[in-house]
């Protein structure tokens, strides 16, 4: 049964494996989230585990719950002061090596291989590290991860929503659609809650629009 899902098999063989993924990294308002998580043992119920992009909110969710049972679980974050200050690729960085470091002190005996989500390696990583070009379609550990690294910022976003309940947050996670442009136009950036490096592209866009 165990053998047949494509995305366990991948993680076989590394042995042992971390995977690490992030969420947030486009949007122009909250944190950037990352989570590292070490599979316990495999079972059934992780099946259902997929890229999170291709699952619903509430599919999310239920997953998110048979992760945390299943797998150990650490989340990193950076805010938006961090990101305003490093630049997102270097806050996203950050994040990541803030929940393996979490992650290690769960588990550090053995020698572990971390899957990174993307093309690129986690600056200033020193453990074994390979980067994966659409890894939460492809490895069962960095489509976990990104699952809670997803789940984790839409709660933090939703959050934020009841504090600032004019901007929509519960519904864009702090994207750049159409409402929540306006909604910056019309009320302003929040401090603390908008990348003003983000918020600089998107408002100069609109302006040249206008002229």
């Amino acid at each position: 049964e165990i053998m047949d899902n494509p995305l366990y098999l991948y993680d076989l063989e590394y042995k042992n494996v971390i995977g690490v993924d992030e969420a947030g990294r486009g949007p122009l308002a909250g944190p950037v989230v990352a989570a590292a998580v070490i599979l316990k043992e495999y079972t059934e119920e992780l099946d259902e585990i997929n890229d999170s992009k291709k699952l619903t909110e509430k599919k999310r969710e239920k997953l998110y719950d048979i992760i945390m049972k299943n797998f150990y679980v650490t989340v990193g974050v950076s805010t938006v002061e961090e990101i305003d200050k490093l630049n997102i690729l270097n806050a996203d960085f950050l994040a990541m090596r803030r929940a393996l470091k979490d992650l290690k002190s769960l588990k550090n005996e053995k020698e572990y291989t971390v899957l990174v989500d993307g093309n690129l390696k986690i600056k200033e990583y020193e453990g074994k590290q390979l980067p994966v070009v659409k890894g939460d379609a492809k490895s069962l550990s960095v489509a976990a991860a990104s699952i809670i690294a997803k789940v984790t910022r839409d709660r933090l976003m939703k959050d934020l929503a009841n504090i600032y309940p004019d901007y929509s947050f519960e519904k864009h996670k702090g994207y750049g659609t159409k409402t929540h442009i306006e909604a910056i136009k019309d009320k302003g950036a929040i401090e603390g809650v908008h990348r003003k490096v983000f918020l600089r592209k998107i408002l100069e866009t609109e302006e040249e629009k206008t002229k």
